[in-house]
């Protein structure tokens, strides 16, 4: 039996769980209006609409709470970045992911009371959650109320690049999301992770 350490709040757990299904229920519709097809519609294109805002609104507003949640209960101390030497720590965790692991060689960065997150866990959870996010939720916003975009941008339409910005940043945010549960699997057992997130306990 491992070592338990309580790392996930409830308050943590209702969010993360509520921002997984948001954006799972984002990418569906989003290839839906992508790829819609009048002939052979895997969803009505104005229904996929409809839902797709609802969806993003929701984030926006869970969004808001992840803030409060990292500033009430001080989670934001595990998102913040020591510069000096972290170029060298990415590395060693990315050489760890890619041969270590395969050799059963121990992680160079385990997991702690004062640690949550390896040092890539840490760059890619800043990069989608304080750079990605916000950007998709601005072009969002905009898209839903198109009279606030520029008209164009160097004879370019507006809505046109808003939009291109907006589907990018969902693609990023996609794989981002199928490549953490990929890593999620990687634990004590391939639940032991995915129950954390249920009981608050990290093994």
């Amino acid at each position: 039996m491992g070592v338990k350490i309580f790392l996930y709040p409830l308050s943590i757990r209702i969010w993360h769980w509520l921002n997984a299904v948001l954006c799972l229920l984002l990418i569906i519709t989003g290839i839906s209006m992508q790829y819609s097809n009048p002939e052979y519609p895997f969803m009505r294109f104005d229904l996929a609409v409809t839902l797709h805002n609802i969806f993003g609104i929701t984030l926006t507003v869970s969004y808001v709470f992840f803030i409060i949640i990292n500033i009430t209960t001080n989670n934001i101390k595990f998102y913040k970045v020591q510069l000096k030497g972290f170029k060298n720590r990415l590395i060693t965790q990315s050489k760890y992911y890619s041969v270590g692991i395969f050799k059963g060689q121990k992680t160079p960065f385990p997991i702690s009371e004062k640690r949550k997150f390896n040092p890539l866990q840490k760059f890619s959870y800043i990069l989608v959650m304080y750079v990605f996010f916000p950007l998709i939720f601005i072009t969002g916003w905009a898209l839903i109320f198109p009279e606030t975009i520029i008209h164009d941008v160097f004879g370019i339409s507006g809505i046109h690049l808003t939009d291109l910005l907006h589907v990018i940043i969902g693609f990023f945010v996609s794989v981002f999301m199928f490549v953490h549960i990929y890593f999620c699997t990687i634990g004590t057992s391939i639940g032991s992770n995915f129950k954390a997130m249920l009981n608050g306990w990290h093994e």
